[in-house]
């Protein structure tokens, strides 16, 4: 195996011209905002950020796009980036200012750098996230107010002051107009220092700062100049020996999920599989249906092998494996089309975990889709008490998952699915207690949804009813809270009953936005003047005009508890006729 030093610039300049390529084994860009602030500041200081593993081959080897476009170059696909993929990506959108594209969209990476930034070791509020495993960069996530808006409770000089003790940051509108924060991009593409010191407020050489922003604008500028170790592979390796060698160097950090390298050993001896994948997410996303790949990998897995575990890939025989696969696009399709049409579940947002997905699919394959009109009702019935209870959200859920799995594969009885549910909880039913203290990342919120849904509950304002397939960002439904979060705070109420589900109503945008923080006495009485009485009682919510008062508010998220409550239990009965 080969070694070189090549300083960031140059592996910049071979990723844009299409000297490096993407293997299938590899992932997607997922990395977020603040992960690329990370690293600037760890290379800023001089600190070790890895190596780069590649692999130099003629072979015809299954190749991805990366996520920042790349010339077209007759060296293209000589050389294969095995490891350090996040990194080059990272690097080429910040210091060419190149779009990146994450989940269909094209958009910058903008860090800021603090021309007036403390010497020394980074601040504790700007430590390097260990997270290797962190989410997929959501839409909102490569250029928004991340950095300045994470503490909405600090006061805004407090906020300031954390702010100004860091030396990179994710940018912001109200930062990027400071004069001491300029863009990293910004830096790179200028030449020379005087449009980014004139911006800072110097005018004279004279300025004591001068000299002390131009030295950090040159060791940020040095940051090209940082080598890194990059390991080349031999060329007479296979691409079965190149894939065990990629899932090693990954296995060892962490530094992907186990189903990113469960992905790999299969594409390995299966080519072009990734293309498959993504071909059948974008069709379930025009059912609104949102399919991490990782899921996509576990249902090749669960029927291939009726059980979830990634661990048997590797002895998995490939043919088995493409089996697996056309059986788990027909049962995901059930899956996804049961849950829309039966259970009201209009997308994933509203299941507590994906893993039922797999459950409905095994099901739909074993019983060859045809279920009795009394497995339709216990099917519904586990699914909406066993999602409204979080069956796959906390323990091991993997294990929970194979539980239900070796039911289904063994005997195909949908009521036995009732028994671990019943162990696991005791209790199936809501009761009031059940939402005390519990918000929106609770199971039991959207429970709460679907049973108000399906009691005709409605925007106050327009009257459009209850759906997450609205269209246009005025008419998105969103929760709000009924008696307001900013008047509560006032009054010393702590953020658990603040933030409870039995606070919470559901709105279009717009309406959310014109009620603001309005008084509910005020706001309420307004919808009972123009909607009627039905249109509060639809959401559970109480017409006594006395427990509107904000100094009412334990007395109003009693009522509520018990008007959700009963409304869930009794939407699980209409739905599951029992």
């Amino acid at each position: 195996m080969q070694q070189q030093n090549i300083p960031i610039g140059t592996l910049v300049d071979m990723y844009k011209r299409g000297e490096l390529r993407l293997p299938e084994i590899q992932r997607h860009y997922v990395w977020r905002a603040t992960r690329v602030r990370d690293l600037l500041d760890s290379l800023y200081r001089g600190y070790p950020s890895g190596s780069i593993l590649m692999w130099e081959t003629d072979e015809p080897v299954p190749t991805r796009d990366f996520a920042i476009a790349q010339e077209t170059t007759a060296f293209a696909g000589r050389k294969l980036l095995l490891d350090g993929q996040q990194r080059l990506t990272s690097l080429t959108a910040v210091l060419g200012g190149e779009l990146v594209q994450v989940r269909g969209r094209k958009r910058p990476i903008d860090i800021l750098f603090n021309l007036d930034h403390p010497d020394g070791p980074p601040a504790d509020d700007t430590e390097v996230t260990s997270d290797e495993d962190s989410p997929v960069a959501a839409d909102d996530e490569l250029a928004d107010d991340a950095d300045a808006g994470e503490d909405a409770d600090d006061s805004e000089q407090g906020l300031q002051e954390k702010l100004n003790r860091r030396t990179f940051v994710v940018a912001s509108k109200n930062l990027a107009s400071l004069p001491n924060w300029v863009s990293v991009t910004q830096v790179f593409s200028t030449e020379g220092d005087a449009p980014l010191l004139k911006k800072a407020g110097i005018t004279s050489f004279d300025d004591p700062r001068f000299q002390r922003y131009s030295d950090r604008l040159k060791k940020l500028r040095a940051i090209k100049d940082y080598t890194y170790v990059v390991h080349v592979l031999e060329r007479s390796m296979s691409y079965e020996e190149v894939t065990e060698i990629f899932v090693r160097v990954n296995s060892l950090g962490a530094k992907l999920k186990s189903s990113d390298l469960a992905l790999a050993q299969i594409t390995s001896r299966w080519p072009n599989l990734l293309k498959e994948l993504e071909a059948f997410q974008e069709e379930c996303e025009k059912s609104a249906f949102t399919i991490d790949m990782g899921h996509l990998v576990r249902s090749i897995v669960v029927f291939a092998t009726q059980q979830c575990l990634f661990r048997s890939v590797a002895s998995t025989p490939v043919e088995k494996l493409k089996d697996g696969w056309a059986q788990a696009q027909e049962g995901l399709r059930f899956a996804i089309n049961f849950l829309r049409s039966n259970a009201g579940i209009e997308d994933e947002s509203l299941l507590s975990s994906p893993m039922f997905l797999h459950v409905l699919a095994a099901l739909s394959c074993v019983k060859d889709n045809k279920l009795t009109a009394d497995e339709q009702r216990q099917l519904l019935h586990w699914l909406l008490v066993a999602n409204a209870r979080g069956r796959y959200s906390r323990g091991s859920t993997e294990t929970l998952l194979n539980e239900d799995l070796a039911i289904i594969f063994r005997s195909g009885n949908v009521a036995a699915l009732m028994e671990p549910l019943k162990r696991q909880f005791g209790r199936l039913h809501v009761e009031p207690g059940d939402l005390a203290g519990r918000g929106v990342g609770s199971p039991l919120f959207s429970l709460a949804y679907l049973a108000l849904k399906a009691q005709g509950a409605k925007d106050w304002y327009s009257g459009l009813g209850l759906s997450l397939t609205h269209q246009g960002k005025l008419h998105f439904i969103q929760w709000h809270h009924v008696i307001p979060k900013s008047l509560l705070k006032e009054r010393g109420y702590e953020p658990g009953e603040i933030n409870e589900i039995a606070n919470m109503a559901f709105i279009t945008g717009q309406t959310n936005r014109r009620i603001s923080n309005k008084e509910a006495v005020e706001y309420l009485r307004d919808v009972v003047a123009k909607q009627g009485a039905a249109a509060l009682q639809s959401q559970c919510v109480p017409v006594d005009e006395a427990l509107w008062s904000t100094e009412r508010y334990r007395d109003f998220l009693s009522v509520r508890r018990q008007a959700l409550a009963d409304r869930m239990n009794a939407f699980i009965r209409e739905k599951s006729g029992t």
